[in-house]
């Protein structure tokens, strides 16, 4: 790199990459999958995440997996972002519950306040 355009070239350039890689219409379910999620059942949440979205054949959900999210002593820990950026976090989270949130939160809107981390402060 020898100049600023050569910079501003390789940086639309990445962007355009990465843009392609992320639905801006996708809801992002997000499981933390660290050391202290999978201990406390974070791989059959997230397994659970992926079996009931396509049980229900929606389509517009992400699930991915990610670190640390932060408290362990409320694992398994799921994140839900919406395509607006709005986050709803939920604690001590089983595959019985995921049922409820998939059915609720991903295909009807409604928050399921009573697994979220406000709710189980």
């Amino acid at each position: 790199m020898k100049t600023i355009a050569e910079l501003e070239a390789i940086r639309e350039k990445t962007l355009k990459e990465v843009g392609m890689r992320t639905d801006n219409d996708s809801i992002r379910v997000v499981v933390g999958m660290a050391t202290c999620g999978i201990a406390a059942g974070a791989r059959p949440v997230m397994q659970a995440f992926l079996t009931e979205t396509q049980k229900r054949d929606i389509h517009n959900v992400t699930v991915t997996a990610t670190g640390c999210i932060g408290v362990c002593s409320l694992e398994p820990l799921v994140d839900i972002i919406d395509k607006e950026g709005h986050k709803v976090t939920y604690v001590n989270m089983t595959p019985e519950k995921v049922a409820k949130v998939v059915l609720e939160h991903l295909a009807n809107g409604k928050v399921c306040s009573e697994y979220t981390l406000k709710e189980n402060q």
